[in-house]
């Protein structure tokens, strides 16, 4: 999957400020969440190998000479054990997740219903479709929307493989989409859902 990246201070997006086309605020999605696995190992050793080994010596301990003819004596001591309960109070603090910050993203309706949610397998970030944009339009592309400029030119356009969690409705993306037809980027989306492929493709 083809991934860019846009931010709300370029000179095509400063007249909607940081609004999507739904009007609500652009999000930049939350923190990438990396994932580490540790995987432990027996290691053979053997007698060439250079290991630290702790050597214990009982040599300064006196030893009891042993006999088995030895005569005993035999002393009964009595022992009076007390209980005492005590009761102890432990309080456990339980840690709650945050859900993650969704991002906003854009692409071309048609293709990508407004309301589509997915997750990048290789950041774990998860984004919603909100926003579309006139260079999306008739493309395979997904618009990541990021805080800064700085972060937006760091992702460039990658290939991403996504992982849908829901799917978008394509009925309210038409709906949507039908009232806002001034350009004709709007006006291929509209085609598109409507199954007038041939209309939008001549439509450039």
């Amino acid at each position: 999957m083809r991934t860019t990246a846009y931010t709300d201070t370029e000179s095509d997006h400063r007249e909607y400020s940081n609004h999507n086309a739904l009007g609500g605020e652009l999000h930049a999605a939350g923190p990438p969440i990396h994932r580490a696995e540790n995987v432990l190992r027996a290691i053979p050793v053997s007698e060439s190998d250079d290991v630290d080994v702790r050597r214990v010596s009982n040599s300064g301990a006196i030893l009891q000479p042993f006999s088995m003819d030895e005569t005993r004596t035999t002393t009964r001591v009595k022992t009076t054990t007390r209980v005492t309960k005590t009761t102890r109070v432990v309080k456990r603090a339980i840690a709650v997740a945050k859900a993650p910050q969704i991002g906003s993203a854009a692409a071309d309706w048609s293709r990508w219903p407004m309301g589509t949610t997915f997750r990048l397998l290789s950041t774990g970030q998860m984004y919603r479709i909100e926003d579309y944009g006139w260079a999306l339009s008739g493309r395979n592309t997904i618009d990541l929307y990021m805080a800064n400029s700085r972060d937006m030119n760091s992702w460039g356009a990658r290939q991403e493989t996504i992982q849908v969690l829901q799917w978008g409705d394509p009925q309210q993306s038409l709906q949507f989409l039908q009232s806002h037809q001034n350009y004709k980027h709007s006006r291929r989306m509209v085609l598109e859902l409507e199954g007038r492929h041939k209309e939008a493709a001549a439509l450039r």
